[in-house]
């Protein structure tokens, strides 16, 4: 038999106590028995100890649901926590072998900006800040002021170490020499011809550590840029690339300075069948779109 509802085991009725007990119904009416006061009830709940009033259920309901919410941001926080912890300072363990996440860890990335060349400077002595540095200097790198030998001598002392640069200096001025620039329609100063506008500007996708120290480290920057001549009647139209600059740095006067580099084609995507702009569209977001300061 059930113990509430209307079977005669619920319910209160008139000049009987509320608390339930067993007994028998003659004549189909229910009768209760009063048990003295120092009694327990042996089928009610116990007695609860003087002082000690019973919890409202509206109290209950409230701690109830302030356990829930701690619950959840704790979940959410561990959830936070994780990502976190994978994408701080871009660490990889030394082995480069995975991808780390773009997303920001609060590290300032430099403390400054070299104020002849603008390249950022004062990165942090970390993976992080190694990446920054080799991102950054891949943009120097592939910019159109290396074909301005002027600039180029500015450029390359605040990217490569002192040695390097001294090395670097001579065989750079034999790559971008007069007869290389004439090839693709640059003067000797690096500069195009009038009406024309020589776009070379690179953009890092991503950035990968592959050996890393204290002091040196070894950064692969995936690259993509626009390279050529805009204008009419342009014999090197601009087009895009997609390439990889490898930099290994070392740590010099407490920044990041690079030793030596190597480039290689790719990964490259499908090229899309989008069409092509004009060479006045391209030769006005040169001008009129400014670059970025990196950061890992």
């Amino acid at each position: 038999m059930s113990l509430g509802g209307d079977d005669g085991y619920g319910g209160d009725y008139e000049g009987h106590d509320a608390r339930r007990g067993r007994g028998a119904a003659p004549e189909g009416h229910l009768t209760r028995t009063r048990l003295p006061e120092g009694d327990g009830d042996p089928y009610g709940p116990p007695r609860r100890a003087p002082g000690r009033p019973k919890p409202s259920r509206n109290l209950i309901t409230v701690v109830g649901v302030i356990v829930l919410l701690l619950a959840a941001i704790a979940f959410v926080n561990r959830g936070d926590g994780k990502d976190g912890g994978s994408s701080g300072g871009g660490d990889t363990g030394g082995g480069g072998t995975e991808a780390q996440p773009t997303a920001p860890t609060g590290e300032r990335p430099v403390d400054g900006k070299n104020a002849t060349t603008d390249i950022a400077s004062g990165f942090a002595k970390s993976e992080q800040g190694a990446q920054s540095a080799a991102a950054n200097y891949a943009v120097a790198l592939g910019s159109a002021d290396m074909y301005n030998r002027d600039r180029r001598h500015e450029l390359v002392p605040q990217i490569f170490t002192n040695a390097a640069a001294d090395r670097l200096q001579t065989r750079l001025d034999k790559a971008y020499s007069a007869a290389s620039l004439e090839r693709i329609g640059l003067d000797a100063n690096g500069k195009a011809a009038d009406g024309m506008t020589y776009v070379s500007r690179t953009a890092p996708l991503g950035t990968k550590v592959g050996k890393f120290s204290g002091t040196s480290a070894t950064v692969a920057v995936w690259c993509t840029g626009v390279f050529g001549t805009a204008g009419e009647g342009s014999k090197n139209p601009v087009t895009n690339d997609w390439f990889t600059l490898t930099l290994k740095l070392r740590w010099v006067n407490n920044d990041w300075k690079a030793e030596s580099y190597s480039q290689k084609a790719g990964p490259a995507p499908v090229n899309s069948d989008r069409t092509a702009s004009t060479a006045d569209e391209i030769a006005k977001a040169v001008e009129q779109y400014g670059g970025f300061t990196y950061a890992r």
